[in-house]
This record gives C-alpha cells, sequence and structure tokens, in this order.
C-alpha cells in the first residue's frame, strides 16, 4: 500500500468519525426540547424533531406528557403538549425536586407515572406483596437509584434514595450502569 494512501485513509476515518459525532451530539441536543416553540410548536414539530415518545400519558386538565428516557445518560424528558395540541413545556423530569413530590400511602402508580415517566426496570417481589419499579439518573458525578415501592392495590408505600456505588481499582467494582 503506497505511503500517500494511509494518511487519504486515516484522514476519511477521522472525518467519517467526527461526523457521526456531531450528528450524534446534534440529535441529542434536540432529545431535551430546546428547540420547539411554547404554544406555536405542534404535535407533528415535536416528533419530526424527536421521534416517538416511549409512552404518552393524558392528564387530568387535558394535557398530555409524552415522555423520551435517555436511559444511558440518566434522564428522561417530558413534554408537555396542552389540550391544544400545542408544546407547553420540556422537563427533565428524573430529578429529586420531583422525587420528593411522591407522598407515601396517597400516591398511585397513574400518578408516579405522570411525573416520572416509564421506570427502566419493574421488579414483583411475592412474598413482600410489592411491585418495585426503578429509576436511575446522575448528580454531577454521583449515581442514584430511586425505588418507588407499590402495594399490589397500587398505592405507593416507600420511595428510596440509593446512592450507587461507582470506582474501580483493586478490589472495588462498578455498580452503576
Amino acid at each position: 500500500m503506497p505511503s500517500t494512501m494511509i494518511p487519504n485513509l486515516l484522514r476519511a476515518w477521522l472525518t467519517a468519525a467526527a461526523a457521526s459525532l456531531l450528528v450524534g451530539c446534534v440529535s441529542y441536543a434536540h432529545f431535551d426540547g430546546s428547540t420547539l416553540v411554547p404554544g406555536t410548536s405542534t404535535e407533528a414539530d415535536i416528533l419530526k424533531l424527536m421521534g416517538p415518545p416511549a409512552e404518552k400519558v393524558k392528564l387530568d386538565n387535558g394535557s398530555t406528557e409524552w415522555f423520551y428516557p435517555l436511559p444511558a445518560a440518566r434522564q428522561t424528558y417530558a413534554i408537555t403538549i396542552g389540550a391544544d395540541g400545542r408544546f407547553v413545556s420540556s422537563q427533565q423530569r428524573l430529578q429529586p425536586e420531583y422525587f420528593d413530590r411522591i407522598r407515601r400511602e396517597t400516591w398511585t402508580t397513574k400518578e408516579v407515572r405522570a411525573l416520572l415517566g416509564p421506570p427502566v426496570e419493574v421488579v414483583r417481589f411475592e412474598r413482600q406483596q410489592r411491585d418495585v419499579w426503578t429509576y436511575r439518573w446522575k448528580e454531577y458525578t454521583e449515581y442514584w437509584e430511586l425505588d418507588v415501592q407499590f402495594s399490589y392495590d397500587g398505592v405507593v408505600r416507600e420511595v428510596l434514595k440509593l446512592q450507587e456505588f461507582v470506582g474501580t481499582g483493586p478490589g472495588l467494582s462498578t455498580w452503576a450502569n
């Protein structure tokens, strides 16, 4: 292989890698809905920009929440659409300020789902007669897990915030994913 082909191949590979990275960044930047205009952007605009949501939750006030989870980033964006079909707001819901709203013994699966969207994991504990929904988020450099425990009647019984261990080195392993 001629020596001039190697730099050209390397340049082509680096250009393709940079383009892929740029496309990934651009699509991620739009994943939060930051370019949508309240009162103007329509459901069609949201679908064109962000694609289909993982889940839609109809709220009592006539509006709808569209949930866009980013599991690797430990974020879930809730896009609120008014009863008129227009964009209202975008919020990153996997944050302590939202978790603190959940009320034990009164909230149900419906209310938690409308607030946080779909969990990353659901586990049933037969002996305890509990279903546990797990949400994961990141604050600065710390990884966290929120476990919301429901009795079989769908009522919140426990809300647990657990810090996940992340470390490497001799005798240490990585827990967070």
